[in-house]
């Protein structure tokens, strides 16, 4: 069985992860200790509301979020649109950051929360995996190669990584002065953690 894409509730008590335990991808939870292992839902790729009683996950390529109290699920996203990715609520949870690739390219859209239209922020050089600064006022996204932020509607969008191979996966501190990412000299690695301002520089 392979566990993955491990994240803590906001009060740092229980850990969302994916696991195939049982045959299937499926949505997981386990108190911070280990314990209490309970599978919620198919689906991977889940992110917690900013109270914890929902989430946000991907299933069969759409995104839904799901109520923790009661099991209710809603679709955010068409059932036309193909291959949705990486959804990240904001931190003030009214919207949710996402990506949706098609045959032009990647993209990153924002959803209402609580259901809506999705409206694209930016849809250049492969645009995907959105990350929210802890105020909101940003989303953290990666290119084909490089880092990048813009805000959430779509102005100042800022290039951060700007040199050779390859950069992935970037989080904001909690601060939100400074980024995390991955960098390889290709996309088949080997992979080194850095750090860099979030706006830019050494």
């Amino acid at each position: 069985d392979n566990d993955v894409d491990p994240v803590f509730s906001p009060d740092a008590k229980t850990i969302l992860f994916t696991s195939t335990r049982g045959g299937k991808p499926g949505v997981w939870r386990m108190a911070a200790d280990g314990s209490k292992p309970e599978r919620l839902c198919d689906g991977d790729q889940a992110e917690w509301s900013p109270d914890s009683t929902k989430i946000v996950f991907r299933r069969s390529e759409r995104i839904f979020t799901r109520d923790l109290a009661g099991g209710n699920e809603h679709g955010l996203t068409p059932e036309d649109w193909p291959h949705c990715s990486g959804p990240a609520w904001s931190p003030d949870a009214k919207s949710i950051a996402f990506a949706a690739r098609w045959d032009a390219g990647n993209a990153v859209y924002l959803v209402p929360a609580d259901g809506g239209t999705p409206v694209k922020v930016y849809d250049k050089q492969g645009a995907c995996e959105p990350h929210w600064s802890p105020d909101g006022t940003r989303l953290v996204y990666e290119t084909e190669t490089h880092i990048c932020t813009v805000n959430p509607d779509g102005t100042k969008n800022r290039l951060i990584t700007y040199f050779g191979g390859v950069q992935r996966y970037a989080r904001f501190s909690p601060d939100g002065k400074t980024l995390v990412f991955c960098q390889g000299v290709s996309e088949q690695g080997p992979w080194e953690l850095y750090v860099i301002p979030a706006t830019g520089g050494t």
